[in-house]
């Protein structure tokens, strides 16, 4: 059973950081595309990073050069580093795989989610 199971979020000041976290389980996580979405409330969801198997990264013009994704092929984990945190960065994250090599397929697993809030 393919699972993705986020953590790390929480509360935290303007110019702040967070580090969110993805458990990934029942596939094989280290040759399929990853990646990392946030939805704002009445907004859209919005892609924020994916990485590729060969780790290969790709950034919302919003976030680069401050948030961070990467991926522990030991430990099946997906990460994002959030630094320099803004209030329009409030959203609820959701971790997300294609299980495909190639991250232009559609996503079509998704986690539960963790809220991030800036305040």
């Amino acid at each position: 059973q393919v699972q993705l199971v986020e953590s790390g979020g929480g509360l935290v000041q303007t110019g702040g950081s967070l580090r969110l976290a993805c458990a990934a389980s029942g596939f094989t996580y280290s040759t399929h595309c990853m990646g990392w979405f946030r939805q704002a409330p009445g907004k859209e969801r919005e892609e924020v990073a994916t990485i590729d198997r060969h780790g290969v990264t790709n950034y919302a013009d919003s976030v680069k050069g401050r948030f961070t994704i990467s991926k522990d092929g030991g430990k099946n984990t997906l990460y994002l580093q959030m630094n320099s945190l803004k209030p329009e960065d409030t959203a609820m994250y959701y971790c997300a795989t294609n299980l495909h090599f190639d991250c232009s397929i559609a996503f079509s697993i998704w986690g539960q989610g963790t809220q991030v809030t800036v305040s």
